[in-house]
């Protein structure tokens, strides 16, 4: 049995590792980067090292320094979590090379299903149902178009290569494939280092299905049922759960028989999902439903598989990589209840999911029966704008999808974080919209309907009163009187908006000085309005600042020159995402302070456009 492991990964998935290797009485070693210095897990290992700067290609993404750290602590087996090197096969061979455990699939399985196109030619060989398209290595324009028109409109040109959304394009008629296929190609080549795509059938109303998969160096392999991970926006998951709604035992045994053949067919040892897309315009059907791509690694969203089997999937993975068999077979795994898991990002949806960077200066997390939370940081920790900013994943079981549904908006609509945003009140009422409540989902919902769900959430009026009542007293509000006519209103700041708040008489001999409303998962600094304060967004004052640490990328105007209320005035990449800064209102570039190439922190005035009289 391994009895020290090194975890090759930061944030809620490695804390993640950590509480199950602790629980096995394993020794746990921790790298982290200059900005994770004093992270939680880095906190929680039982020993830590540091492997570089914080951008990940110098610390993360690095696997000299991984094995180096290793050997330094004298560590016997890696964990690679998931994203950054769970899926490199050479990364996996050096550490095998190395002469340690690698927790994970062997290099050769990483590689049979890290091409798309490969692995869909591998499936169909071993009987797969795979979605109608083209995966040759022709990528002539005008054969890939040619392709395209036999194949049907509309179609999907995806990289090979590609994951997380990027290296894909929708074409919904012929005369925009041209131009569809030189943009993905550009993306994929820049972000793959491989231009190279395959073409296949769009379905119309599409759901994504994947099956939990897991086999053991003993030749046996067994599935986990299945998760349903449709409510997603552009291509990434917001909300997951298991079982798939609709889902009946026929499809689920065919489906899941489906998914245990992939692993089989490339020797598959550990923990891993395939996903497939299934038609969504109708009853859920075998003959409907097709493979997608193989993840080979533990899936962000592996707990609500846990939570309706029992199973501790990062001690099977533990397990099988000291070579022991599976601790269960099929016959024994079954369905318990239903769960779902939500992924609490720092992220503003109201302005655009514009990642929310800081301090966490209050981070509350809302309880409920069968609740779960998964977390790599806590109080006082810091939002970094160099790695994904989720803060938590916020998991609910219930006996039933409504039961879990309406327990995991309640721990929401009970998390607080300040001053930090969050995408809470967007969750929330993404679970609330009748098409999800009603188990009718595909990963179109969102972009459908997703505007109203990203409207900025206010407090209540009682909260607001509530709140304001503690507020009230001489120091406070002067010449304001205690138990004076309920009628009475008087003016505060809002997180730095001016509102006007009925007041009840009932306030405080002792209040504060600024209080924190806290509801539908979001939390406001509420102050007594001050005359000398700085209030009011940016924007009114045509003062433009970065929301975040960042590289200015691009810089589109010039000192003097005129400018339309829209016009892309900078462009500042940030958080791994590239963020378009525009002018306020129709003006005159009166300060420009940035250039491209520089690094510029928070707040930090980067121009300002004088209004046109």
């Amino acid at each position: 049995m391994i009895r020290s492991l090194l975890i090759a990964n930061r944030g809620e998935i490695a804390c993640r590792v950590i509480r199950t290797a602790r629980r096995m009485g394993i020794r746990t070693v921790a790298v982290y980067s200059d900005a994770d210095a004093d992270a939680l897990h880095v906190r929680e290992a039982d020993e830590a090292v540091h492997i570089g700067p914080s951008p990940a290609r110098e610390s993360y993404l690095v696997g000299e320094k991984i094995l180096a750290a290793a050997r330094q602590t004298g560590a016997e087996a890696i964990h690679p979590g998931y994203g950054f090197l769970s899926e490199n096969a050479e990364f996996a061979q050096a550490v095998k090379d190395a002469g340690l455990v690698w927790v994970g699939p062997n290099p050769a399985s990483i590689t049979a299903m890290g091409l798309k196109d490969a692995a869909k030619t591998l499936m169909a060989e071993a009987g797969v149902p795979v979605t109608p398209g083209y995966m040759g290595a022709n990528q002539d324009p005008a054969f890939l178009a040619d392709e395209a028109g036999k194949i049907g409109y509309p179609v999907l040109i995806k990289a090979v290569a590609g994951g997380g959304g990027k290296g894909m394009r929708l074409v919904e008629a012929p005369e925009a494939f041209v131009d569809a296929l030189a943009s993905c190609k550009r993306e994929a080549a820049s972000s793959f280092g491989n231009d190279h795509v395959l073409i296949e059938k769009y379905i119309a109303s599409p759901r994504h299905i994947e099956v939990q998969v897991f086999g053991d160096s003993h030749g046996n392999v067994v599935h986990l049922f299945e998760r349903d991970c449709s409510l997603q926006r552009r291509h990434q998951k917001v909300i997951e759960e298991a079982p798939a709604p609709g889902m009946d035992a026929a499809t689920r045994e065919a489906l899941c028989g489906a998914a245990v053949r992939a692993a089989k067919a490339v020797d598959y040892v550990g923990a891993g999902t395939i996903e497939f897309i299934a038609d969504g315009s109708g009853k859920l059907s075998a003959d409907r439903i097709w493979f997608m791509e193989m993840n080979t690694r533990l899936q962000v969203e592996h707990p609500v598989t846990e939570e309706i089997t029992g199973v501790d999937l990062v001690e099977w993975q533990l397990l099988v990589a000291s070579g022991e068999p599976l601790p269960k077979s099929q016959e024994d795994l079954t369905i318990d209840g239903w769960a779902m898991e939500a992924r609490l990002y720092a992220e503003d949806p109201a302005k655009g999911f514009l990642p929310s960077i800081g301090k966490l200066e209050l981070l509350e997390f809302g309880e409920a029966e069968g609740g779960r939370i998964d977390t790599g940081v806590c109080q006082g920790a810091e939002v970094s704008p160099f790695y994904d900013p989720m803060i938590a994943k916020v998991i609910a079981w219930g006996e039933d999808r409504d039961e879990a549904r309406e327990r995991l908006g309640e721990m929401l609509e009970d998390s607080a974080v300040w001053p930090v945003r969050t995408n809470a009140s967007f969750l929330v009422k993404a679970l609330q919209h009748p098409d999800f409540a009603a188990g009718k989902v595909d990963t179109g919902l969102i972009g459908r309907d997703g505007e109203a769900m990203a409207e900025a959430p206010v407090p209540s009026d009682e909260v607001l009163e509530a709140a304001a009542d503690s507020l009230v007293a001489a120091r406070a509000l002067p010449g304001f009187r205690l138990n004076a006519p309920p009628a009475r209103s008087a003016w505060f700041s809002l997180d730095g908006e001016k509102v006007e708040i009925a007041l009840t008489g009932e306030g405080s001999e002792e209040p504060d000085e600024a209080v924190l409303v806290t509801e539908q998962g979001q939390a406001w600094l509420l102050t007594p309005w001050r005359r000398d304060g700085v209030h009011g967004g940016a924007s009114a004052s045509g003062a433009i600042l970065a929301p975040m640490p960042g590289k200015v990328i691009a810089v589109e105007v010039t000192p003097g020159q005129s400018v339309t209320k829209g016009q892309k005035l900078l462009t500042l990449e940030a958080m791994k995402m590239e963020h378009t800064l525009i002018a306020p209102f129709d003006g005159t570039v009166a300060e420009l302070n940035a250039s491209a190439g520089a690094q510029v922190q928070v707040e930090a005035l980067l121009a300002r456009i004088e209004e046109t009289a």
